[in-house]
């Protein structure tokens, strides 16, 4: 069997930590990859860094956050994308482990691994293992559990790889949508997770193969004194119930049976999120006209 290639793509913005995170990329086990970094960052910190591998392909983006991102998945070359954020860190092997197990059923769409937490100082702070043994669900399964739950058993972007003929039939302007909504401000990654997995099979590896890096001095969406859409990951949560539920994904009573959960978010958070409560609001107009 001949090996795909596969396209680890690095959307960058800070340098803080960028350099191990590519040395990550470079360091992979797996023979046939291209790495490609797309650079938003404010100065030359960056292409100086890339400067130093010549085999990194680098590109200057003038576009930001989530069209970097976009920017990113979509000029990958390689049969498999492998997205890696700027200071996120790839296990050696994880590259290899996640080709071997896409190369074993064609039907699997995403597959995702346990990871780390690590702080500024590489020190882990926290273990990430949705799941106690390796094994594939259904892409409807796999919503369905993050929908009801509203939880995000996949995590970030560097914890999966996906097939670029399925980004591809989805096209730029509808990853970050799931349904009417548009979660590019706040649950972009989610509403990609269900869009890659629609119809097909998603695999978990319980094996730590990436850590994410958890650093509140440094710009992230995941930091919400520097993001302003930080409200968005709450409410998008309530949203994606309501368009998993006009999808057929959910049934009406699961939906309504998310009441005490949505009304908990919304008297925790809505004070400071607005949109929460908005959200909140179109998901009781909804059930109430469910009937």
């Amino acid at each position: 069997m001949s090996l795909p290639l596969v396209s680890i793509v690095i959307p960058s913005y800070k340098a803080a930590h960028f350099e191990q995170c590519l040395r990550s990329a470079i360091g992979q086990t797996y023979p046939r990859i291209e790495i490609l970094v797309s650079d938003n960052c404010p100065t030359e910190a960056i292409r100086d860094i890339c400067a130093k591998y010549p085999q990194v392909i680098y590109q200057r983006n003038t576009a930001i956050r989530d069209k970097n991102v976009l920017g990113s998945f979509f000029s990958g070359k390689g049969d498999l994308i492998k997205p890696l954020f700027d200071d996120d860190i790839l296990h050696p092997f994880c590259v290899e482990r996640m080709v071997a197990t896409m190369n074993m059923d064609p039907g699997v769409q995403l597959v995702f691994s346990a990871s780390q937490v690590i702080n500024v100082d590489n020190e882990r702070t926290e273990t990430r293992r949705p799941y106690e043994v390796s094994g594939s669900m259904s892409g409807r399964d796999m919503q369905r559990s993050m929908v009801i739950g509203m939880r995000n058993v996949i995590g970030e972007f560097s914890s999966i790889m996906f097939r670029r003929d399925r980004l591809w039939e989805i096209g730029t302007k509808g990853l970050f949508h799931y349904g009417a909504w548009d979660c590019t401000f706040g649950l972009a990654d989610v509403a990609a997770y269900f869009n890659l997995a629609q119809d097909g099979t998603v695999f978990y590896i319980d094996e730590e193969l990436s850590y994410f890096r958890h650093d509140q001095r440094l710009e992230s969406n995941s930091n919400p004194s520097v993001n302003p859409n930080f409200g968005y990951c709450f409410s998008d949560y309530i949203d994606l119930a309501v368009e998993s539920q006009l999808a057929g994904v959910i049934s009406n009573e699961e939906l309504v049976a998310l009441r005490d959960t949505v009304d908990g978010v919304a008297a925790r958070l809505s004070g400071v999120f607005p949109m929460v409560a908005t959200s909140q609001q179109r998901y009781h107009d909804h059930i109430a006209a469910l009937g």
